[in-house]
């Protein structure tokens, strides 16, 4: 395990149990940010010879998740991307390669936003922009 990988859970509270290390270890290790569907996750670890079934990749993800040190941006309603930058930040969505990026948050402007119905209030705002090579 790397201390960054420890670190990581250690902080959210999480119980470091082996396939949660191996996943955290993929996942920040290296100190990089990244943006890894589970399918893709499930293939790192495999290819790093680790034995954990794809619902255990899922149930790890939504529990990394749930502890606040991963975000999941759903595209399409059905393709779920998680990004272990926790930062307010937009993406692009890179249509060709179904490829999830971080884009400049410093270039974005949200000058105004719909009222929340009566008895909500927005809690965060999630802008994926769509791209397409020519």
């Amino acid at each position: 395990m790397t201390a960054r990988g420890e670190i990581w859970l250690a902080g959210a509270g999480l119980r470091p149990t082996r396939q949660r290390i191996a996943l955290a270890d993929l996942l920040v290790g290296d100190g990089n940010d990244r943006h890894v569907t589970a399918e893709s996750l499930f293939d790192a670890a495999r290819d790093a010879g680790e034995k954990v079934s794809l619902a255990t990749v899922y149930n790890t993800l939504k529990a990394f998740c749930e502890a606040g040190i991963l975000r999941e941006i759903v595209v399409d309603g059905s393709k779920s991307y998680f990004d272990t930058n926790m930062t307010d930040h937009p993406h692009f969505f890179w249509e060709d390669r179904a490829e999830l990026t971080d884009a400049p948050a410093d270039e974005l402007e949200i000058s105004r936003l719909p009222n929340a119905p009566d008895g909500a209030e927005i809690c965060k705002v999630d802008v994926v922009i769509r791209l397409r090579r020519r």
